[in-house]
This record gives structure tokens, sequence and C-alpha cells, in this order.
């Protein structure tokens, strides 16, 4: 499903350092400054960006590129992200964070401890364009980039960063390379109109995703069902379950990861990342729940990630862990929506293991754990 098509879409931290590299890199090669630069988004999409400033000094340029972020105004709608890009004496890319691009000091997220917070598939679109303007002009030689954000560490102190353990900054992010307006009646206006489509095509079983990534698990799960049932409801969780009701859908199955489902699992029905802090002394006791030991369910107490939660279960085996939170999932659904709906919840991890699943048919008290 596809944002209402009044909305604009922006672009990611990621796309805009990308692009800004490009630039950079393609300056230092030509000796000619750059105003724009084109470069192909994770999703297949070819796009080309302004070029705010670019410089070469010697044996070093340097490119801006402003970020838009479409009708997503968020907090780095704005910001100027940079890109330094000088020749390396070792072959190959070599990508690092300046200022005001937050460094990673705990663990849980994509980015080990110590690297600068730059996500993976940003560090791949970074890597492919600089091997790709080598290609382009025949030039075999190693090259820094480093990516900067003047005024990050204030823009970072609107996200969650600090609480993550990102210091100094703001991440560079982005798996698709587009920011899809979500936080907007308009957004809510193309759920309702995608589930319209999927009841008008006698769909009676619709699969909800937070996202790109989990809809793609979800039709992985669920093949027998048509395009149509597939709806992402980004972070509108409650206001989604209570228009399937509405529509009269019978089954509901919901697909997403962690994070969002942690919270889903205490009734938190809007999801955004700034709605409302994982609990994590609720983790700990489904922990412990789940038969999970005394030093492990402190260690979910103290976890930085839901992510890492998850990763601390899967390796310990604890995969009752997972059952018991997509129960809760499926409870705190039923509830949103005061009965009348039957609910499937499947959490799986960013590379598509599914993790646990539950499905809790109203009226019943029994929770089918089978995952059938």
């Amino acid at each position: 499903m596809g944002a209402n098509k009044t909305l604009r879409e922006g672009y990611t931290t990621g796309s805009c350092a990308t692009a800004a590299t490009k630039a950079a890199l393609t300056a230092l090669v030509t000796g000619q400054v750059q105003t724009e630069a084109t470069i192909r988004l994770p999703i297949g999409r070819v796009v080309t960006f302004a070029v705010e400033s670019c410089v070469i000094h010697g044996a070093t340029a340097t490119a801006a590129v402003v970020k838009d972020g479409g009708d997503d105004p968020d907090a780095t709608h704005g910001a100027r992200i940079v890109a330094t890009v000088s020749w390396a004496p070792e072959p190959g890319v070599h990508l690092d964070g300046g200022e005001g691009v937050g460094r990673v000091t705990k663990p849980g997220l994509p980015v080990p401890v110590g690297e600068a917070a730059i996500n993976p598939v940003p560090r791949k679109m970074i890597h492919e364009a600089v091997n790709e303007v080598l290609a382009q002009h025949g030039v075999d030689r190693g090259v820094n980039v480093v990516i900067s954000v003047p005024g990050g560490e204030e823009i970072a102190k609107k996200t969650l960063n600090a609480r993550l353990g990102i210091i100094g900054g703001i991440s560079i992010l982005g798996t698709r390379g587009i920011v899809v307006p979500f936080s907007t009646a308009a957004y809510r206006a193309s759920i309702v109109q995608a589930l319209q489509v999927a009841k008008a095509n006698g769909c009676r079983h619709v699969v909800i995703t937070t996202g790109g990534r989990s809809e793609k698990y979800a039709m992985q799960e669920y093949p027998h069902l048509p395009e149509e049932a597939f709806i992402e409801m980004g972070d509108f969780v409650g206001f989604t379950l209570k228009q399937c009701k509405r529509l009269g859908m019978e089954m509901v199955s919901m697909v997403g990861m962690m994070g969002k489902f942690s919270k889903v699992a205490q009734g938190v029905m809007m999801v955004h990342s700034k709605s409302a802090p994982v609990d994590f002394g609720f983790l700990a006791t489904l922990a412990r729940q789940a038969g999970a030991s005394k030093e492990l369910v402190d260690a979910v107490r103290g976890a930085n990630t839901a992510a890492q939660v998850g990763d601390m279960m899967q390796e310990a085996g604890c995969t009752k862990f997972f059952e018991l939170l997509c129960e809760a999932c499926c409870q705190a659904a039923l509830h949103e929506v005061g009965g009348g709906l039957n609910v499937a919840v499947s959490i799986y991890t960013m590379n598509g293991q599914r993790l646990g699943k539950a499905v809790l048919l109203d009226g019943d008290d029994e929770v089918d754990r089978s995952g059938s």
C-alpha cells in the first residue's frame, strides 16, 4: 500500500548521504564542481538530488545535500548532510562519521559498538555509489568518506538516540531510501482505503504490518492470500485494528518485529518511536514466565533495545518467551477492539526468521501456540 498520492514523499538521511558522497567523489575525480547527483534507491527508483554546496580543496572534496523529509517533517528535515571524500592509501571504501553523526556505545543496534551510527543499508548505498563513480572514470584507488551533519548533536536531542546509546549526533538511516509520510490524517485515510479495497475484493482475512520489511515476511508466511490482503499500518496499530473490525474482517494477522510489537504487547497501540519507550520490566516479567534464568531476566531488564532482548532469548533457546509475547499482543489487540475479531501475531527478526506466533480466536480463552 502506498501512501495517499496527495502526500509528498521525502528522502532518508541515508539517501542524502549517498547523493552527497557521489557528488563529492565525482568532483574529486573530474575537478568539476557538481550541482546535482543521481543515485538509485534501494526500492529501485532513480532520483536526482540538488547539491547545495560543492567544494574541491586539493586532494579533498566536500558536497552537501539538504534533507527533505517530504510531508513527514521529522527531526532531521532541513538538515545539511555533508560528505567529505579523499584518497586513501589502502584500497577499498573507508567510511566514517564526522561532526553531528552519532557513535554507537551500546549493543543491540544494527551497527557494532564503536562504529559511526550509519546503518547497514546506507553503508551499502554509499559503497555502491563510490564504486560506480570509480568504475565510470576508470579509477582504481582507495577512498575515504566521512559523513557529517552540522548541528546534528542538537538535532539528536529530539530523537531517542541518547537512550539507545548513540552519542554525539544523529543516525544515518533508511532501508528503502524514501520517507513515506506516516504521521498524518492522510496516512490513516490511506489505511482505510486499503482495507476497503481488500473488502471489495472479498478478503475476510487481512495481514497488517508495521513496514515494508515486515510485509515481505508476511507475504512469505501467507502465500495463499491475495496482494490486497496485505496492508501497511505503519505505527497506527489500534486505529487499523478498529477499522478491520468496523469493516467486518473475520481474521487479522499482525506481522512485525520485536521493537514495535513489544509495545503492542503492553497495550500501546500507537507505536511511533517517540510514542512510548519499550518497557523492559514487562519484557523481564515475560522472560521469567518463560523460564529464563535469573541472570537472563536481569539482563533483559537492563537491555538497550527490544531487538537485543530478542537476540538474548534466541541465544538462550527460550522460545516460550516469543510465544508469550505474541500471546500478549493478541490479547492486547482483542482488548483494544472489544472482541469480535480473530487475531494472529507473528514476530520476526530483521533478517526474516520467525521468532514466534500465536493465534487467538474471539470468544476463545485458549491461545493456539502451534504457529499453524
